[in-house]
């Protein structure tokens, strides 16, 4: 059986968390036919947050034409007028636009998720709003070719919707069983819904200052949208 070539980017920069990226590229890496992108500004090592280097294999000015372009979680990237530049321009031939976590927040800043529904991590779910997106706390969102994955480890869950999408359930089940994706967590708490009401507060505590940092991001990323594109704050 041939399979045409899938094109799937996946978006490089310094501070990513890791898991954003190469959960979902493990994935990709086994669709049959797939090639994957690792796209930066330059090809100089990329460090991400938790120290592993990452080394990129694409530029934004070689990057070739996308079936998938997919951007993890960063706030740094809503600042960062060439990379949004770069997304829209990419975006306009890819059959499938895509985030994992607060990813989905560089997409509404690049004026991609005007009344599209999505997700990101739930610390920041909210914050879409303010871009003209509609937040669902779901861990996969589709909403006609806008994929969204929620926070960290949902990467793994998105890709597999995504490989689906592409290829089919029976491509995306064996990939499943492949990777031997059977999570069994030691604990309960992964999500808002299920930790208990002590631990998120004091997680939320713990990440108070990071989390408005994102906030004041979105704010600027929104006051440079066009006024219709986005609710007012």
């Amino acid at each position: 059986m041939s399979h045409s070539p899938r094109h799937i980017g996946l978006l490089l920069f310094p501070g990513l968390t890791q898991l954003d990226l190469t959960g979902p590229a493990e994935v990709f890496g086994r669709l049959p036919g797939a090639r994957l992108h690792l796209i930066c500004k330059t090809l100089d090592p990329v460090t991400a947050d938790r120290g592993l280097r990452i080394l990129p294999d694409t530029t934004f000015q070689d990057c070739p034409r996308l079936d998938v372009i997919c951007i993890p979680g960063q706030i740094e990237l809503m600042d960062d007028t060439p990379t949004l530049d770069f997304i829209r321009r990419i975006a306009e031939h890819c059959q499938l636009i895509t985030s994992v976590c607060t990813g989905s927040l560089v997409l509404g800043a690049a004026g991609l998720l005007d009344g599209y529904q999505a997700t990101c991590h739930w610390s920041s779910l909210d914050q879409l709003a303010l871009l003209g997106a509609i937040p669902v706390a779901r861990r996969v969102v589709r909403d006609r070719n806008r994929i969204s994955g929620a926070g960290v480890t949902s990467g793994i869950d998105f890709a597999l919707s995504v490989v689906a999408e592409l290829a089919g359930d029976d491509t995306a089940q064996a990939i499943h069983l492949q990777m031997e994706y059977d999570p069994q967590p030691p604990y309960a708490c992964g999500s808002p819904h299920s930790a208990a009401p002590a631990l998120l507060a004091r997680v939320r505590e713990q990440s108070a200052g990071f989390i408005e940092r994102r906030r004041q991001a979105t704010l600027r990323a929104a006051q440079h949208l066009s006024p219709v594109s986005h609710p007012k704050p």
